[in-house]
């Protein structure tokens, strides 16, 4: 959840009537539409510069120019003018602008190319002083090539070898060179150009290793955030100062892996792997490889030379396997306490260009990707056979499984399917025939559904009806798939306040970024978002129609570069209730004063006498009726609004937007702001407002009070408005999670459900789609089982990350029980190795645990660090993929060639 700094006032922005002074005519939304789709569809190029756009402000413009696909007409909605662009939500420091961290493309941004922003710019213009967010296009991949625009640049920190601790940081892209980051030190630290140089880069560990390839992008040298590159000026007798940087017990890098000038021996297996940049995903899944022991043995006994499969259309050319081999035999040489496993990450991002970066990556996703690579690379299948798949018409399970099995194996052949492959029953029933289909396919790991928490806690902030009541913040609980009513009724409970008298917002910078109505989903919020609930009132005694306008504050302020009037949105917006009948400028002057009294202060002869007419009807709240709610995010006057006025306004000039809303035939009392209709971001003003007589306004209508700035000084109390107590419920401490056991996850998994009605099954019988139901069974499990508990989820509007405890036996997981072969043998498994993910989605850090095969101890792995640990560490929130070994099947022999039964795997 944002903080309630968000609200605050932001200096610099502009309406969108200064806006359009300084920009070129903006053309109807139809050719806008036009001359943007085709631009918006263009694909990336290497070096392109991309844009930015905060995602709000661009939804907004689609809304207002109708590019959304549900606008089958193209008409758009004029009264959504999203004003000047405004990319304030990007900021994580409004001074610096720079990024907050963790951005999400299309959920917090959208990324359009130059000729698309210039026109973006020409037709609405910028916030003042907001610098535009320009990134270029960079490459990834050697043989599968994949362009990005690159958001987040590198920061490096350089100094000199001679002054270590003079650091200066610099931002690059992955793009730039070696021989630019040069450039940039000469320049930083006045080297002159005729002397020699070379530059280092240092590790966590005072590891260096030298940056030779001068023509090397920053991504190929394996820069990674934060990264330290020290620059070595050549001393004037022709040697390198090298010595003194490298004296302190540190070590070099030579080549890809560390080959420290130590030769101190370790604990063959005790060995860390560096972090190289965000790697420690890789890192985390490659220790539970290397603590495998079967595959470990395979490599370390160069088994796999024989039977690497260089002619593999779906393979690597073995490459991925030999840099496997040959980081293994580093970790298992005893030779070092942590090596650099940069060649491995090299192989890996030229086959998988989503791994080629130094973005954080998930360790399963690896894992995934490293077991289907080895396997095509050690296939010893040279030339697989075409296989038609057979129906089981009423055949024995036995029969067919042994079937899917053979035909797997003649197809796949390797130490990977020796070790890590098991095999699925899956049966599907036809509701209208009762067709039964089981088939039985192969799986290298078991991903576990974790039981679903039903509900989450949500933090609102209910704004009371009562104006001298302040804001209250609460922590409620509602269901995970709920609706907006839910959240009402569970607030409700908590504050006395009936839930039909609530209305749900999200404020988003001093605006109403959206009104919810009731039905819909609690789906569409999300942690971050600032949810408002203001306190309203039914409708009074008498049967009033009521109209709930938004009310924002404005600061008009003058621009010294073009003597021009502009505004400032702040504060807090208003809902306000008013009976239709009562909708003069005098009541809404007199209703909103009322409702600002606590914080805006006024001369007790100033005062305004008229008070509430309503007050006694809502005890200080104004009503409104249900069906006022509208379905439109952001509902306002708009182009109905305009001809409504046009009955009681005749003035339509462009002179007469803002006119004094209340000329008071009483000089003694004075009007401390103006009322201006606008638009529902309050960027521009639709039309004016005029005394004395019924205004006809819609629901939500959108309703500015525009202060001056000397006024809002004296009166308006920034830190009162701003002020909100805490609910007892924000203070109490936080349920203790659930625990679930591993054996609830995999009853999860093999229990019936029913397909969805928009992941059907064609029956072959009935010759149509059917929602048919689905049972997954395991038939055969693996020497080595390994589970993926699934604690990711995604959603077109969540990420979330299911943070439950899972508990796992770290000896004797009895699987037979869940073993459908009726004649399979024991399937009993003890823990080998752990991947643990700390923090949440997208952001966060990988270790393992893993036990030793030589000493059978087991050991925490941190990126270069490994330590010893106990076994009752293991079992924690964080665990993320476990690697079970088969009791009973200890022995490392050769694979069984691919007529015989596979070691350890029942396939009778």
């Amino acid at each position: 959840m944002r903080t309630r700094a968000d609200i605050r006032p932001r200096r610099g922005s502009r309406t969108d009537m200064a806006a359009a002074e300084g920009g070129g005519a903006r053309p109807d939304a139809t050719v806008q539409r036009a001359e943007l789709g085709p631009l918006l569809a263009t694909a990336l190029r290497p070096g392109e510069s991309w844009y930015l756009v905060d995602s709000r402000w661009f939804k907004q413009w689609k809304k207002y120019v109708g590019f959304d696909s549900w606008d089958m007409f193209g008409a758009g909605d004029p009264g959504l003018f999203p004003g000047p662009i405004d990319n304030s939500g990007l900021f994580g420091d409004p001074e610096t602008q720079s990024l907050k961290e963790h951005l999400i493309d299309e959920l917090d941004y959208v990324l359009v190319p130059t000729e698309a922003w210039n026109k973006l710019v020409r037709w609405y213009g910028c916030i003042d002083g907001q610098q535009p967010i320009v990134r270029k296009v960079v490459e990834y991949g050697l043989f599968v090539k994949h362009y990005k625009v690159e958001v987040y640049l590198l920061e490096l920190k350089l100094c000199e070898s001679s002054d270590p601790d003079n650091v200066i940081s610099c931002h690059f892209s992955k793009a730039d060179t070696v021989a630019t980051i040069e450039k940039k030190m000469r320049k930083l630290f006045n080297i002159p150009a005729e002397k020699e140089t070379r530059l280092w880069n240092r590790y966590m560990s005072n590891t260096y290793e030298q940056l030779s390839k001068l023509d090397s992008t920053v991504q190929d040298a394996g820069l990674y955030d934060g990264q330290v590159v020290l620059i070595e000026v050549k001393n004037e007798d022709g040697t390198w100062p090298g010595q003194h940087f490298l004296a302190k017990g540190s070590g070099f890098v030579c080549n890809s892996y560390n080959c420290r000038d130590n030769a101190s021996l370790s604990q063959p297996g005790l060995c860390g792997l560096s972090n190289l940049g965000n790697t420690c995903f890789m890192n985390s899944a490659l220790q539970c490889l290397s603590n495998t022991p079967p595959l470990t043995d395979y490599f370390l006994e160069d088994k796999y030379e024989a039977e690497i499969n260089q002619n593999n259309p779906l393979g690597m050319r073995g490459e991925i396997a030999e840099a496997y081999a040959e980081l293994i035999k580093q970790i298992w040489s005893g030779r070092q306490s942590h090596v650099a496993p940069r060649m491995f990450k090299t192989q890996v991002g030229r086959f998988a260009p989503q791994f080629s970066g130094y973005q954080q990556q998930d360790s399963q996703e690896l894992l995934a990707f490293l077991l289907d690579g080895l396997h095509e690379d050690l296939n010893r299948v040279k030339k697989k056979p075409y296989l038609e798949l057979k129906d089981a018409n009423g055949r024995p399970d036995s029969e067919v499984a042994k079937e899917a099995w053979e035909n797997h194996r003649l197809r796949n052949d390797s130490i990977i399917v020796d070790i890590f492959h098991g095999l699925f029953k899956s049966t599907l029933v036809c509701p209208k025939c009762s067709k039964v289909s089981v088939t039985f396919d192969p799986f290298c790991y078991l991903t576990l559904p974790l039981p679903l928490r039903r509900d989450r806690l949500m933090e609102v902030t209910l704004v009371y009806a009562d104006p001298q009541h302040r804001p209250v913040q609460y922590r409620v609980v509602v269901p995970m798939m709920g609706a907006i009513s839910d959240l009402c009724e569970s607030l409700s409970k908590l504050s006395g306040v009936p839930a039909e008298n609530m209305v749900v917002t999200d404020v988003y910078n001093h605006r109403f970024h959206k009104i919810f109505q009731m039905d819909e989903g609690l789906n569409h919020i999300m942690p971050k978002d600032d949810i408002f609930v203001y306190e309203v009132c039914k409708p009074g005694e008498d049967g009033s129609d009521y109209v709930t306008l938004s009310v924002y504050f404005r600061e008009k302020t003058m621009r010294q570069s073009s003597n021009t009037s502009g505004t400032v949105l702040f504060g807090q917006p208003l809902l306000i209730s008013v009976p239709k009948h009562k909708l003069t400028v005098d009541h809404l002057y007199s209703v909103v004063l009322e409702q600002i009294s606590r914080y805006v202060k006024l001369p007790l002869a100033e005062e305004y006498p008229t008070p509430c007419p309503d007050k006694g009807t809502c005890n200080g709240s104004n009503g409104v009726v249900e069906g006022d709610i509208e379905e439109m995010e952001h509902q306002d006057g708009g182009q109905e609004g305009k001809e409504k006025l046009a009955e009681v306004d005749p003035c339509h000039s462009e002179g007469c937007m803002q006119i004094e809303s209340a000329r008071n035939p009483q000089p003694c009392k004075k009007q401390h702001f103006t009322f201006s209709l606008v638009n529902s971001s309050g960027t521009s003003e639709i039309n004016s407002i005029v005394e004395g007589k019924i205004l006809k306004l819609n629901a939500f209508s959108a309703l500015a009070i525009d202060w001056d700035s000397d006024t809002r000084r004296l009166l308006f109390d920034e830190q009162e408005a701003q002020a909100f107590e805490k609910h007892g419920s924000m203070l109490q401490p936080q349920k203790k999670k659930a625990v679930v056991a591993l054996r609830d996850c995999i009853e999860l998994f093999t229990t019936m459900e029913t397909l969805g009605e928009h992941d059907p099954w064609y029956c072959p019988n009935c010759k149509k789609h059917q929602q048919a139901t689905k049972k997954f069974d395991l038939w055969s499990l693996p020497r080595i089982l390994v589970v993926h508990l699934k604690r990711f989820s995604y959603s077109r509007y969540w990420r979330d990350k299911l943070d439950t405890v899972v508990e796992f036996p770290i000896r004797g997981l009895n699987m037979s029980e869940f073993v459908c072969d009726p004649r399979a043998g024991s399937y009993v498994y003890d823990l080998i190795a752990v991947s643990n993910h700390y923090g949440a989605m997208g952001v966060g850090h990988y270790t393992a645990y893993a036990k030793n095969k030589v000493n059978d101890k087991w050991y925490y792995f941190d990126d270069s660090s490994v330590s010893a640990a106990s076994e009752d560490q293991i079992v924690t929130k964080a665990a993320y993929v476990l690697f079970y070994q088969r009791r009973n099947s200890e022995e490392h022999t050769a694979p069984s060639p691919p007529q015989e039964e596979c070691d350890g795997m029942d396939t009778n």
